[in-house]
């Protein structure tokens, strides 16, 4: 597992191309996690001592702003290093808010949302957001609010599976293919791949190539997880011809 530690922002970018995925340690002070989730408790209407209210197995809670503890995580100096070294420095944009929280609550039945997947990337020719496609405008980033152990929801990730994605999504071209019809093409990209459980501590991070399979989990743990996805922008839609290690890990997919 490719990771930064809370000293350095040094990133071993061979390997984020082999695996197609980041571990960020300390990517934000703990404390800042420990704030947002209690801002989202709030949000939701919910506590963490009450747990009999805990009746569904996921409440995302949406837009939540830049503000606050919200604007300290999606702003970290740390993360934008990262970035500047996968993606480029002027190879993507900086977000001015974190979006949508999934929070996974213990629960014996499946939320439904648990299958292999990466995520739409592309806004397609009616800018509906409905794409995956083989040039992906967007890279995911996952931000830890709370204590993550494998009990606890991790996202689940099919390590090295983003160079099976770009074989695989490559023959869509341009148009690329709509979100509601990848899932066969995404089950099997990666099936035989070794999996990685995206565990940590609030604070931490995963900088996550487009093309890496993941999926959510049933939770079997005590204690909610919480937790961002965030897509952000590529300044140009991302293609094989280009140095950085997004475009390297493309073309060496394409290759293999």
């Amino acid at each position: 597992m490719s990771t930064v530690d809370g000293r350095t922002a040094d990133v071993d970018v061979e390997r984020f191309v082999a695996d197609g995925f980041l571990k960020i340690e300390e990517a934000f002070p703990r404390a800042v996690g420990d704030r947002i989730r209690e801002s989202l408790w709030e949000q939701i209407g919910l506590s963490p001592d009450r747990p009999s209210e805990w009746v569904k197995p996921v409440i995302w809670a949406t837009d939540q702003t830049g503000q606050g503890p919200f604007g300290e995580a999606i702003r970290s100096p740390k993360i934008a290093a990262a970035l500047d070294q996968i993606a480029g420095k002027d190879g993507w944009i900086p977000r001015g808010s974190v979006g949508m929280a999934p929070i996974r609550f213990p629960h014996p039945e499946d939320a439904g949302d648990t299958g292999w997947h990466i995520d739409q990337n592309d806004p397609g020719p009616d800018g509906a957001w409905g794409i995956v496609s083989p040039r992906p405008r967007t890279m995911l980033v996952l931000l830890l609010y709370s204590e993550v152990t494998e009990q606890d929801a991790p996202t689940r990730i099919r390590v090295g599976s983003h160079l099976d994605t770009a074989r695989a999504l490559e023959p869509y071209g341009e148009r690329g293919l709509p979100f509601h019809e990848s899932g066969p093409v995404m089950d099997a990209a990666g099936a035989d791949r070794p999996l990685a459980l995206a565990t940590g501590l609030p604070g931490d991070a995963y900088l996550c190539h487009p093309f890496l399979v993941h999926a959510a989990q049933p939770h079997h743990g005590t204690r909610p997880r919480f937790m961002s996805q965030i897509p952000f922008f590529l300044s140009e839609p991302l293609r094989a011809g280009e140095s950085t290690p997004l475009s390297r890990a493309v073309r060496l997919g394409l290759a293999g």
